[in-house]
């Protein structure tokens, strides 16, 4: 291994598991010292626990790593505290923030309780703020405090959240939400040393294997497995990646994509308050004009 992130501090939220496991184990292997965090819940989030965690920090002390275990829910705004602070005390510093965790409640609008709702926005949206608030406080101090660091934020998004996923209302609007969050901490933070960009994978977890056919080949190229996301999440948290921030990244298999998110398109300005009889012809003059929309996953 090249050592690309040799003696950094990485928190990977969701990290028991899947893509998060995958992360864990990147980074170790390239030199970092990881905080893996998992509650160890079901699908659903549902249940708990500290056995997956447990299991990816030996795994990685196992191979010569270093790595300590955090239970909290990061959602929890005390304990997404408690998880920078492992970082800092364990390790004494904390270098990337890498968000991951997050499950599913898929429902068809129609069907989709406010439970459901709220559970799966609460574990995505506020799952990436509270750490990133958190991290964002320390790593301001230690600027103000001359100690500025090569900082760097990972946030993972989805094609969901991309371009919607029809039967994910909730986790959909969730993963668009961190696309927006990631926009505004990378403009915020860049001042103190930060990057914040976001990933959007594809690969065979728990929350797709029952949904897609993603299974494993029996020889070759496994196109799906997690670990083939976490390279480009490894250089982006490492100091080589300065000056990349705000970007969003759609990474499977062997492919990396840089996503074109919103941007401004054709216009047409009157000068003067639009009549609402007028704007059919004008509305459809900007369509004809502008490029059709991607289609939402599943439509």
């Amino acid at each position: 291994m090249s050592g690309l992130v040799e003696g950094r501090v990485v928190v990977v939220t969701g990290a028991g598991r899947g893509i998060g496991r995958a992360h864990a184990l990147a980074f170790a292997a390239e030199g970092a010292r990881v905080v893996v965090n998992d509650v160890g819940a079901a699908l659903d989030g549902s249940g708990g626990g500290g056995g997956p965690a447990d299991l990816v920090a030996d795994e990685i002390r196992v191979l010569g790593g270093k790595a300590v275990v955090n239970t909290d829910d990061v959602a929890d705004w005390a304990g997404a505290a408690r998880l920078v602070s492992t970082a800092v005390e364990e390790f004494g510093a904390l270098d990337v923030l890498v968000a991951n965790a997050g499950f599913l409640r898929d429902r068809m609008l129609v069907n989709l309780a406010e439970d459901e709702w709220d559970a799966v926005v609460r574990v995505h949206l506020k799952g990436h703020f509270a750490p990133l608030r958190h991290a964002a406080e320390y790593w301001r101090a230690e600027s103000k405090a001359g100690h500025t660091r090569a900082a760097r934020v990972v946030m993972t998004s989805s094609g969901a959240g991309l371009l919607g996923s029809v039967g994910q209302g909730n986790y959909s609007a969730a993963k668009a939400g961190i696309l927006g969050l990631t926009t505004v901490a990378a403009a915020e933070l860049g001042r103190y040393g930060v990057t914040v960009n976001a990933i959007a994978p594809a690969a065979r977890t728990r929350m797709t294997e029952g949904t897609f056919d993603m299974a494993a080949p029996d020889g070759g190229f496994d196109a799906m497995a997690p670990g083939n996301v976490s390279p480009l999440v490894v250089w982006l948290g490492s100091a080589e990646s300065a000056g990349v921030t705000g970007r969003v990244f759609e990474v499977d298999g062997g492919r990396v994509c840089l996503a074109d998110g919103w941007r401004h398109g054709p216009a047409r300005d009157k000068g003067a308050r639009w009549e609402p009889g007028e704007l059919g012809p004008v509305v459809a003059e900007l369509l004809a004009s502008g490029e059709n929309p991607e289609p939402v996953y599943g439509a």
